[in-house]
């Protein structure tokens, strides 16, 4: 097999991030593409059933989330070890994780599935959409397999740097979901339950071609089936990477659901506003979703081979970019509120509620970019812990505690839009504190029992690199 030629260990910090960064933007685009066109198109062919689906943002990050939290960790040993050419352990990395996302899979569609009603009764769903809630939710999670195993694909693809190819097979299968949802629901006239047939259906497409991508690639990191299996001590070590993320993902959810069951309180009006909002809010996560990712990809590979100062840099230099944009979003969101809100729904107190929404929340997007950088680096530092901590205690503990107490004095729906970026702010004074007075770049080095092993380059091979 052929060496990698996507380490981002070499060349110029901010061309590598760039580069690398922008298809992991272009992905999340399309990504976001796949919730947004079952919400536009339900709302505009079954607006009884829009409700049901637009909210469907964080019952979905419930059950995906602590999967997509442990490929996440997988990424950071796959990283580590690719960037200090330890190529025997990131191949036993690559096939646990591959191993794990499947048994894991497998389990999220059956618990998924059956468990969609009794979750939508937690959450205090309006009997009135309740029927067409289940519907949906029931046919998404029965394929929640490709969702898991896709995201497993592309987690192994971008550690190794291969941020490019998963960017095209979702490009693909994004426009497959909407040509899907256009058939179902405009043309066959079905039911709610096709919209998230057309998203499983198309989520498989992109599964498989990334998972093509990794039997056929002629690098170090090619996949062999025959080798598909758990590794001894390979998954605890992923495990331990990425279980924070994944606990940290599914306790963020389930306090969004307590904020959900408090917004189901309020009208259908208010509930479809929200939902609404909560799509167009997505293309403001792109640019602090990108960087982080490829901050955690850029710190893992660059400590793993004890490119110290680089890592610093790049820290530096990837933040203030995920900053910059997300708050350049915001401004554009604050602005054109109700003509985002009305490309989902022509319903004028539904574009009102979300634009509410919209412009009490928006103008605050960079403190979610900084919070999530800064987390993105702790995890490529092999700090998994620390964002955990400080993501639980303030966008879940403090973030219930202050909404249950403000809606006990005044049911006002006001209350449910400030609370986020009040927490935001409390997490971003957490994660700058640790970020400045925390010695993170060494971390990984000193953490005793890491298991990753790293090589330090010698002058001699550096002068080569460098000719």
């Amino acid at each position: 097999m052929q060496i990698a030629k996507r380490s981002l260990t070499e060349g110029p910090i901010k061309k590598a991030l760039i580069f690398f960064a922008l298809p992991m933007f272009l992905s999340s685009l399309f990504q976001q593409l796949y919730n947004t066109a079952d919400t536009i198109i339900v709302g505009r062919f079954l607006p009884e059933a829009l409700a049901s689906v637009s909210t469907s943002g964080n019952l979905v990050f419930l059950l995906v989330g602590f999967f997509h939290g442990l490929a996440v960790g997988a990424g950071v040993v796959v990283a580590k070890y690719f960037g200090a050419k330890e190529y025997d352990n990131m191949q036993k990395a690559i096939h646990t994780n591959l191993a794990f996302g499947i048994v894991s899979g497998i389990l999220l569609s059956i618990v998924g599935a059956l468990c969609t009603p009794f979750i939508l009764r937690l959450l205090r769903t309006p009997e009135e959409i309740m029927p067409y809630s289940v519907e949906y939710f029931r046919t998404y999670f029965a394929g929640a397999f490709t969702v898991v195993f896709y995201n497993v694909c592309v987690g192994i693809l971008q550690a190794v740097g291969d941020s490019k190819h998963p960017l095209y097979y979702l490009i693909f299968s994004s426009v497959l979901n909407v040509v899907l949802d256009l058939l179902f629901i405009g043309v066959f006239k079905w039911g709610v339950w096709s919209a998230g047939a057309a998203t499983v259906l198309s989520q498989g497409v992109s599964a498989a071609l990334c998972f093509i991508r990794l039997l056929r690639v002629k690098e170090v990191y090619r996949v062999s089936l025959k080798q598909i299996k758990f590794y001894r001590g390979m998954l605890s070590l992923i495990l331990r990477y990425g279980l924070p993320a994944g606990v940290q993902n599914s306790v963020i959810a389930i306090a969004n659901l307590f904020v959900q069951s408090n917004v189901n309180t309020f009208s259908k009006t208010v509930i479809s506003g929200v939902g609404c909002y909560s799509k167009v809010e997505g293309f403001a996560f792109l640019p602090i979703t990108c960087f982080s990712m490829a901050l955690t990809t850029f710190i893992g590979q660059n400590l793993g081979a004890k490119e110290f100062e680089r890592a610093k840099k790049g820290a530096r230099f990837g933040i203030l970019c995920s900053v910059v944009l997300a708050e350049f979003i915001g401004v554009i969101l604050f602005f054109g509120a109700p003509f985002f809100i009305s490309l989902f729904t022509e319903d004028a107190g539904v574009i009102a509620s979300g634009a509410k929404q919209c412009k009490v929340e928006s103008l605050f997007f960079f403190l979610l970019a900084l919070s999530h950088c800064i987390a993105g680096v702790c995890r490529g530092a092999g700090k998994s812990n620390y964002p955990m901590f400080v993501m639980l205690g303030c966008w879940c503990v403090i973030r219930v505690i202050i909404l249950s107490i403000a809606l006990a004095i005044k049911h006002d729906v006001l209350f449910v839009f400030c609370v986020y970026p009040l927490t935001w702010t409390l997490s971003t004074i957490c994660f700058l504190i640790f970020y400045f007075a925390y010695d993170w770049v060494h971390a990984f080095e000193k953490k005793a029992g890491d298991g990753l092993k790293s090589t330090e380059k010698t002058e001699e091979e550096r002068a080569a690199e460098n000719e």
